[in-house]
């Protein structure tokens, strides 16, 4: 029985479907990774931790279903206007995601050996960070499924509160850094940790841009504010107290001989 148009059109449709739908899951499991990688962090949870890291193979696993999947309709199904622009998207968001798969396993990582020395003050920054990079992505994943562009605009601008903690958590951690040695080796992960959330953000906000191309076909105008200003942070000794940075007394002579 020869195919109808109808039938075809039918099918095309529910090949899109399923591509969106397959964006949706591979969003749901990057957002869980980041929750999960977080809280590894607050509560040095290993097994949390390595359960990150090993879950990082699905999201690979969803990007390669998501390119053979977009590759075949470009290629049977030449799609123009909005179905190409679906495509099209659903391959940039895909790659965004994958990244914030990356970016969590990675502070998972991080988080293990952060576990197995004594807790630094600015710890308590990332768990802060990460709500909000949690409530990003949570916001852009819904902006895309409902399509609306206000919601995906309103996580873009969210972006700069987090180049915000992320500074100030910069500075914090080089002061310490500074005034206590002992605590580089925490500090520097903090660092890392904090940085990858900070990227994560970055994608979370490219796949808002992504959701405006998608909906109204054109690139959204303007450039994207930052508020990250890290690269211009200094901690002089001046600004750090001279009893944190002065050396532990040598023992007395009494003390070295008992």
């Amino acid at each position: 029985m020869p195919v109808t148009p109808e039938h075809t059109v039918r099918s095309y449709s529910l090949e899109l479907e399923r591509l969106s739908n397959l964006l949706t899951q591979m969003g749901g499991v990057a957002e869980a990774q980041v929750k999960a990688a977080v809280a590894a962090v607050a509560r040095r949870d290993a097994t949390l931790a390595a359960q990150v890291m090993q879950a990082d193979q699905r999201l690979d696993d969803y990007e390669r279903a998501i390119d053979g999947e977009a590759i075949r309709l470009l290629a049977l199904r030449q799609p123009m206007a909005s179905d190409l622009r679906e495509i099209v998207s659903a391959l940039k968001v895909s790659a965004d995601l994958e990244r914030i798969g990356d970016y969590a396993a990675n502070i998972a990582k991080r988080s293990l050996a952060l576990a197995q020395v004594p807790a630094v003050r600015p710890a308590a920054a990332i768990p802060r960070m990460g709500r909000l990079v949690e409530e990003m992505l949570k916001d852009v994943i819904d902006a895309y499924i409902e399509r609306d562009v206000d919601k995906a605009i309103a996580v873009r601008e969210r972006d700069e509160d987090l180049d915000g903690l992320y500074t100030s958590l910069f500075r914090e951690v080089l002061t310490d850094m500074m005034e206590d040695p002992r605590t580089i080796t925490p500090c520097t992960h903090l660092l890392f940790m904090a940085k990858n959330l900070e990227r994560i953000g970055d994608h979370a906000t490219n796949v808002a841009e992504t959701i405006h191309f998608l909906v109204r076909g054109h690139a959204l105008a303007g450039d994207r504010q930052k508020g990250d200003s890290s690269s211009f942070a200094i901690v002089t000794p001046d600004a750090v107290t001279p009893d944190a940075v002065a050396p532990a007394p040598l023992p007395s002579a009494e003390g070295a001989g008992a």
